[in-house]
């Protein structure tokens, strides 16, 4: 009697774990023509066993997938549900996820301009496979046999080339590529540059002259280089290292060479400057100038 209900316990936890599974039901396929000779047809699909035909598809029709997923024979919505179709000769495959609603009922299209072009240009037949799986403990749904659910065969159009699929690109030698770079930037012309040089040099005799005109006194420079003689030197060196610099960016020096260097002459013309100017000021407070 003990082994009796052993055997009856497994029986039934192997029934339960077989009926735990996803499946689906009132599976149909229908393949509708357009154009000037409007067709329609219709095959029942069954998730135990192949439809056992090809159905065609031509260029201007569509089939349409229509069914209801279940879960241990209840209607539910899965976590995915496409259809699979895999060309046998090549193993190329292309998924197509089905619209499916709470209630469990879902659909998918299928026509030429949704097919990959590898597969409608092989010529070989399709074999279209459903797969519905979710989260949980229910195991999910293959089409169980070797054939799919059915096979579908595309048809062209006679009157337009046929499909060609474009050569896969291999990992091969490459041609020589030439590169043509920009020509790196040059000074303006040495005419224009010669104009504006005596355009500059011709102010200095002008500055000179109102230097004089303002009241500038040669004779303090003796006294101004002796009350600061480093700060003089260097505020007028540094004045006339600046203008070195910026001759040697445009002749020679590009932005990030010249930025460092002036950096560092407009700091000491900074602090050199400071005290020099001082020093004039404090000999103008005292009316020496």
């Amino acid at each position: 009697m003990r082994f009796a209900v052993s055997s009856l316990l497994l029986v039934a936890a192997g029934v339960a774990k077989a009926a735990s599974a996803w499946s689906f039901d009132d599976g149909s396929i229908t393949i509708t023509s357009k154009g000037p000779s409007s067709n329609k047809v219709t095959e029942k699909l069954n998730a135990k066993s192949s439809l056992g035909k090809a159905l065609v598809l031509g260029s201007n029709d569509v089939a349409k997938i229509t069914l209801t997923t279940k879960d241990n024979g209840k209607e539910k919505r899965p976590h995915q549900a496409f259809l699979l179709l895999q060309d046998p000769m090549s193993g190329l495959e292309a998924p197509f996820p089905l619209t499916i609603k709470e209630s469990g009922k879902g659909s998918v299209q299928i026509s030429h301009k949704d097919i990959p072009v590898q597969l409608l240009a092989s010529g070989n037949k399709v074999r279209a496979s459903l797969v519905i799986g979710s989260f949980g403990s229910a195991q999910g749904y293959v089409s169980p046999s070797s054939d799919g659910l059915f096979d579908l065969q595309f048809a062209h159009d006679p009157n337009m080339p046929a499909p060609s699929a474009a050569t896969p690109e291999r990992y091969t030698k490459k041609g020589e590529i030439n590169h043509i770079f920009r020509a790196d930037p040059r000074s303006p012309p040495k005419v224009i540059s010669l104009f504006f040089v005596l355009a500059v040099a011709a102010t200095v005799p002008v500055l000179f002259g109102a230097w004089l005109l303002l009241g500038a006194n040669l004779g303090h420079l003796s006294k101004a280089l002796a009350a600061a003689p480093l700060s003089h030197a260097a505020f007028f060196g540094s004045i006339l290292a600046m203008e070195g610099v910026f001759f040697l960016y445009y002749t020679a020096w590009n932005l990030f060479q010249m930025l460092p260097v002036a950096g560092v002459v407009g700091a000491v013309a900074v602090l050199s400057g400071t005290k020099a100017l001082g020093e004039v000021q404090a000999r103008r407070l005292a009316g020496e100038r």
